[in-house]
């Protein structure tokens, strides 16, 4: 494995944790039992990339081929859920009044690294060439897992209705598309990757410090 495997790794690695952090912590806060802590953190942590390979005809999708994702999404669900069930006060008083910016948090991250993962796969497979297709392969690679998240747990999908979400995907993508050509990819991707989360940063700071109105 060469270095830019190893950093393509990495940041499937961050993203994958992130997602399935977020999926966990929204299924506790559901009151799911452990299974459904487990299904909604994998579902959010790899469900945009099956959504991604069966657009690019790559079948069977990659959770398939290499378990290491959904291995690492299952511990990291059972990791928050056994935390939450040793400390329940965890779930109210001060807690409650950071729990969006834990779940912008991991979002934010999540959908950088993945929004830029995808792009590159899409690269890698032979689509170099087709922008539209890499904007909308890297959007929903970073946006579907989230949205399948928000579905099962009856929740009205962030891409509609929360801070900057897909637009952020959008923009960061567009970077990636900007630059990828001239510069190596890790720096391609870091670029895209941090163009979404500076996006989604800025959105929050945004929203939290507007002036409440009485």
């Amino acid at each position: 494995m060469n270095y830019s495997d190893y950093f393509i790794l990495m940041m499937e690695i961050l993203g994958t944790v992130s997602f399935a952090s977020s999926g966990a912590m929204l299924a506790i806060q559901r009151r799911m039992d452990v299974f459904g802590v487990t299904i909604l953190g994998v579902t959010t942590a790899v469900g945009g990339g099956v959504i991604r390979d069966l657009i690019l005809g790559i079948t069977p999708p990659s959770m398939f081929r290499d378990f290491k994702y959904a291995l690492m999404a299952i511990v990291t669900s059972l990791v928050i859920f056994t935390l939450m069930c040793l400390r329940r006060q965890l779930f109210s008083g001060n807690f409650l009044i950071w729990y969006d910016k834990v779940m912008n948090l991991f979002d934010t991250v999540g959908l950088g690294v993945f929004t830029v993962v995808g792009m590159n796969t899409a690269v890698q497979t032979g689509y170099g060439d087709n922008y539209f297709l890499l904007c909308f392969v890297g959007v929903v690679t970073g946006v579907g897992g989230g949205m399948m998240r928000d579905i099962m747990t009856g929740t009205m999908p962030y891409i509609f209705v929360k801070h900057i979400y897909a637009v952020a995907s959008l923009a960061g993508a567009l970077v990636f598309v900007l630059f990828y050509r001239h510069v190596p990819e890790i720096v391609g991707m870091l670029l895209g990757a941090g163009t979404v989360i500076a996006i989604r940063i800025l959105a929050a700071h945004y929203r939290w410090n507007l002036p409440r109105v009485s």
